[in-house]
Parts: C-alpha cells; structure tokens; sequence
C-alpha cells in the first residue's frame, strides 16, 4: 500500500511539473517569438535539448542519477525519430493553417489509441474512448477556427503524427522494459534528437521564415528569453518523459490539451489575446472530457488492482490448502498467475 502510494504521489508530481513547465515555456516563448522577433523555433528546440544535456551530465557527475548502459541502436534510432517528429510538426504548422495544425495535435490521441491496440494488444473501455471523444469535441472547438488544406500541408502533418505517436509509444515501452527511468532515458537520446535538430533546424527555419537564424541580431534582451527558455525546457524535457514513463502515451497527450486550454486561459489575462464565447465552452467541455478521463482511469486502475488482490489470495489459499500437491505444476501455474 505504501508502495502505491508513493506511487500515486510521483505520478501528481510529474504531471504537476510538466503542466507548469510547458505552460511556462510557451508563455516564454510567445514573448520570444511574438513580440521579441526571434521566429526560428527548430533551431530553439535544438539549443533546448543541448542544454538539457548538459545539465544531465552535470546532475550526473554529482551522482544525482545512475547512467544505465542501452543498446545504441535503440537510442539512436528512438532520438533520431523524436527529433525527426519535431521537425514534422513545426514543417506542418509553416504549411498549413493554424486551425488545421491543431487539428494535427488532435488526431495524435485517436492515432495512438490505434496504434497501440493493433500492436500492443491494449484495450481501451468504452469509457475511456468516449471521455477521449468529449475532450477531442471540446478542445478543437476551442482551438480551430480553419481548415485550409493543401497537399504538401496534409502529407507532412500525417507524417508528424505517425513520428509523434511512435516516438512517445516507445518513450513509454523502452523505460518499461529495460527497466530504465525516464532521467537515463532522456540522458541518452538527448544528444542525436539534439544533433538531427542542429543540423536540420536553420535549413527548416529559413525554409519557414525566409530568414537565417546566423544573420539574426541577437540584442541583450533577446539572448536573456532564449536562456531563460533553454532552462524552463529542462523541466519540459525531463517531465515528458517523466509523465510518458509513469502513466502512457495517451494519458500524455490528454495533459497536453489541458495544457492547451491553460495557455489560452493565460494568453488572455497576460498577454491579453482575444478570447470569445467559443474558447470559454470549448474549454468547458474539454475540462468535462479531463474530468471523465480522469475518473474512469482511477476506477478502472482500482478495479484491476482488486482483482490481481484476489487472484492473489486464491493462490494463496490453495497453497495452504493443498501443499503436497504443490509439486512441479503448482509451481508453474503460481508463476502464471503471478504474471
């Protein structure tokens, strides 16, 4: 019991840390790139994952983490693919309408439902699938306004989807079962998400903005936002994998609408950004959809921890009961039911 609890109590932690961070960091951002002028958020996104390395390394050499040795293809390739992903999803938003890039954002949840279903034999409730819709309803008709399509435009967001959705499936499937955390995880593959971004960031930047991020004039005030974003993704980075690691991918997208409705709530009180009847019930609904998730998520979490309780017990009761014939095939089937 204590176990669980402590349990419980990292999983609020995580999703407190992460909400706050990325609230934070969009915030910081928007002030960057809006009233700043610094518009080249992939090369950013790479000077934020470099430095999230480094303060890794450093939280390394003071022994506040275990560096656990992993196979180096599968970091390569699971930091190529995150960073790739990133990639996607700023292309997508440089060719499509903001009302379709959320729309993006949103099929991320149904896609990875799928995704998980069809290879990790998941299943989700009925209830669960229609918490998820409620969210889904509320969020896009807090968040889209319009839905220009284009070719290039529908093919990268469908590519930025697939690589989003796999990237976190395996953020989620590597710490469970190489038994690694999210810190040792986060330490090894920051580095190639971080190199492929370098690389790629100011060719997809200039490609976006027509302009260089070299040729850029950096004033005092405008390095000051970029380290102080570089700090906040930090936390961002670190409670991503954190969240992904404790709950699931798409319990880590969910927590991303609110965060959604929570930087809409804020850019209208700070930042004074329009704000209209549609984004109040939008948001209201979609609260409703977190509220339901929520709720089903606890009770169905209950029930399978009474019925593993039970299972538990009838072995138990067995064993007492009948301990001569607790031979070689009592063992195998205790094992099987334990499992």
């Amino acid at each position: 019991m204590g176990e669980m609890t402590s349990f419980q109590l990292g999983v609020v932690g995580a999703l407190f840390l992460s909400v706050a961070s990325s609230v934070s960091i969009v915030i910081c951002n928007k002030a960057l790139m809006s009233n700043l002028g610094f518009p080249f958020a992939t090369t950013l996104t790479s000077w934020h994952l470099m430095v999230t390395y480094c303060t890794l390394h450093v939280a390394l050499k003071f022994n506040f983490f275990e560096n656990k040795p992993i196979d180096m293809k599968t970091v390569m390739l699971f930091g190529i693919l995150n960073g790739v992903s990133i990639g996607f999803l700023n292309l997508s938003l440089g060719f499509n309408s903001i009302g379709f890039y959320q729309m993006t954002k949103l099929a991320i949840i149904p896609f990875t439902v799928l995704l998980e279903t069809i290879f990790l034999k998941k299943q989700f409730s009925r209830n669960i699938k229609f918490a998820l819709f409620v969210l889904l309803i509320g969020v896009g008709y807090a968040s889209i306004t319009d839905l220009q399509l284009n070719f290039v435009g529908t093919i990268l967001s469908l590519l930025a989807i697939v690589t989003t959705c796999v990237g976190q499936i395996l953020t989620n499937t590597i710490q469970k079962r190489l038994n690694i955390s999210s810190t040792q995880l986060l330490y090894q593959s920051a580095p190639f998400q971080a190199a492929i971004l370098i690389v790629s960031g100011p060719v997809v930047d200039q490609f976006l903005t027509k302009q260089s991020v070299f040729a850029y004039k950096y004033s005092p005030i405008v390095v000051g936002f970029i380290l102080l974003s570089c700090l906040i993704a930090v936390s961002v980075n670190f409670s991503t994998f954190l969240v992904i690691g404790k709950t699931s991918p798409v319990t880590y997208q969910v927590l991303g609408h609110l965060k959604t409705c929570l930087v809409l709530a804020f850019g209208y009180t700070l930042l004074h950004d329009p704000f209209t009847s549609r984004n109040i019930i939008g948001i209201l609904v979609a609260i409703v959809g977190m509220g339901l998730y929520s709720y089903f998520c606890v009770n169905e979490t209950k029930r399978k921890q009474v019925g593993d309780l039970s299972s538990m017990t009838q072995v138990k009761d067995k064993d007492t009961t009948a301990p001569l014939l607790a031979g070689k095939n009592g063992q195998v089937k205790e094992n099987n039911s334990l499992v």
